[in-house]
């Protein structure tokens, strides 16, 4: 296993929609520029848009909806949990977004009128605006490559590099030979997706997620240990999506008139998807499963909805409900909730940023996913990739040298080294990652309480130290799942602080405190806050004020 080692005037690390807008942008900014990019998978299909995508969730058209009545929506379903810049700047620059991907080829329906089609989804304003691009990655990915970004495909990022408190490049490992990359940069953008692999899905399966399955929370862990601070890391949200096939359709089916109902045939939701955590609870009661009915609708309605799952969304759902017989002009679509993410794309948690998409680390950016810009979603990956992109270009100005300590590097190397001698051991990483995952259900998931909680920190050493004495790496792709591992677990660790931290209930079934059952808005609106401790093995939490307009 060797080593590479490139020189880059802009690294960005994760090439799923936030990381290829970033480079995209940067390059029409500065065609001369030397962008490199580390992606975990292949550049052409990976992030959670692997294929393409049905809508823009957060469209402010005007004339229709504006970034105030947004900052109010996104505000309420935070739970008033949510700094306000950020997400209005997200929202002003989102129909600027939509013209421009249009402009690119992306298809935008109209309604009758003449006008964009929009859906509810959010709980004030029309934000959802339809869209119907099969081959949204792929024109985004090809894009970078035109423009001149080299993208090193199948390799995941490790380590920051710093000169001091300043981000200057990154240490990443390819997943399927072992091969360390070190990338010197002016400046970095990390745009590594959240944290996906948390608790188990109901399947039982690792990677049978529904999100990305190659997130893990590497940007979270990497931007942390550079000196950024993390937020909203309590709320670990669950999806209800379809039962085996953790494949999501709410935003489709519902918002076009689908019913979702409880076993009684009691209506949770239709028209809009804005009360997810009813579904939650109506599990919770025995009331299961949730159902999504559709035998109701026009027949026109029933073909488009399939136009969109079978083609631009997922297009294995046309297989799948075909063997199980599903027909949706006359049976409903189980639905359960599956595991639980960390993630700032349909959460809130991730890596602090303000609206220049900065967070307090110089040289660093964060985009997508990994950023806390409560529930962003695309649009929000799009916007503050560009976002990231001119902050950092603006900031290479100013910063025209990259350096870094190379014992940064022996570091890294050595861990690696340590690692793959690891070949004899007993227990397989995928053993250890099945039950690192089964007790974060159990202790971080669900009904919570101080004991469970702190239960999971004492587990977490115990893995810890398994993952460093008695677990195998038999070859190079055993071996990036080691680091998978330790940063989930190092994610269950801030979400046991977090939830520790934060003495109330809040956001309805992603952090409910059975020892404080009651939301506190007295002492609680507010973000918990980690940071780095002085001593590395603890984590600091403090109390931040929510940031308004």
């Amino acid at each position: 296993m060797g080593n590479q080692y490139l020189e880059a005037d802009l690294l960005i690390i994760g090439g799923g929609s936030a990381g290829c807008m970033a480079a995209i942008r940067a390059l029409e900014l500065d065609p001369e520029l030397k962008v490199v990019i580390f992606e975990k998978g292949d550049i052409d299909y990976s992030g959670s848009i692997a294929r393409g995508m049905d809508a823009l969730n957060i469209v402010s058209i005007p004339n229709l909806t504006s970034p105030e009545l947004y900052v109010e929506s996104v505000t309420e379903g935070s739970a008033g949990v949510a700094d306000a810049p950020a997400s209005h700047l997200m929202a002003a620059r989102s129909f600027d977004l939509l013209k421009k991907l249009e402009g690119w080829g992306v298809y935008f329906p109209l309604d009758a009128s003449g006008n964009y089609r929009t859906l509810k989804y959010h709980v004030k304003g029309n934000f959802q605006t339809a869209m119907q691009e099969p081959d949204l990655k792929t024109m985004m990915s090809g894009m970078t490559k035109e423009k001149g970004a080299f993208a090193v495909n199948r390799v995941m990022g490790v380590k920051l590099l710093q000169d001091g408190p300043k981000v200057s490049g990154a240490v990443g490992l390819n997943v399927r030979t072992g091969e360390m990359v070190v990338a010197k940069a002016k400046a970095v953008i990390v745009c590594a997706g959240g944290q996906a692999r948390f608790s188990l899905p109901n399947s039982g399966y690792l990677y049978g997620g529904f999100d990305f399955p190659g997130n893990t929370g590497d940007g979270y862990v990497m931007a942390y240990r550079a000196g950024a601070s993390l937020t909203g890391m309590e709320a670990t949200q669950s999806p209800v999506v379809i039962k085996d096939a953790n494949m999501p359709l709410l935003a489709v089916t519902v918002t076009r008139g689908g019913k979702v109902l409880d076993m009684l045939n009691n209506v949770i939701m239709q028209n809009e998807v804005n009360h997810i955590s009813r579904m939650n609870e109506v599990h919770e009661k025995g009331l299961g499963p949730v159902r999504i009915r559709l035998s109701h609708l026009d027949e026109a309605v029933i073909q488009e909805i399939e136009g969109i799952l079978f083609t631009t969304e997922r297009p294995v759902q046309e297989r799948f409900f075909k063997n199980r017989k599903i027909d949706f002009r006359r049976d409903d679509i189980e639905l359960w909730p599956t595991e639980c993410q960390l993630c700032g794309g349909h959460g809130i948690s991730g890596v602090r940023v303000n609206e220049k998409a900065e967070c307090q680390v110089p040289g660093l950016f964060v985009a997508g996913d990994v950023a806390s810009v409560p529930k962003q979603h695309l649009s929000g990956a799009l916007v503050f990739g560009e976002v990231a992109a001119e902050s950092a270009v603006e900031f290479m100005k100013e910063n025209k040298k990259a350096e870094y300590d190379p014992a940064q590097v022996q570091e890294a190397i050595g861990l690696r080294n340590q690692r793959a001698e690891a070949k004899t051991r007993e227990l397989d990483v995928r053993e250890l990652e099945f039950k690192v995952r089964r007790f974060i259900g159990d202790y971080l998931i669900g009904l919570k309480n101080k004991d469970k909680l702190e239960k999971w920190l004492h587990w977490s050493e115990i893995f810890r130290d398994q993952l460093a004495k008695q677990t195998r790496a038999a070859n190079p792709h055993e071996l990036s799942k080691l680091y998978e591992v330790e940063h989930i677990i190092q994610c269950a660790d801030f979400s046991a602080v977090a939830s520790l931290t934060r003495t109330e209930s809040r956001w309805g079934s992603s952090h409910r405190r059975a020892d404080y059952p009651e939301q506190d808005d007295k002492n609680w609106k507010c973000h918990v806050v980690l940071q780095k401790d002085e001593d590395p093995s603890r984590i600091k939490a403090l109390k931040a004020p929510v940031i308004g307009m």
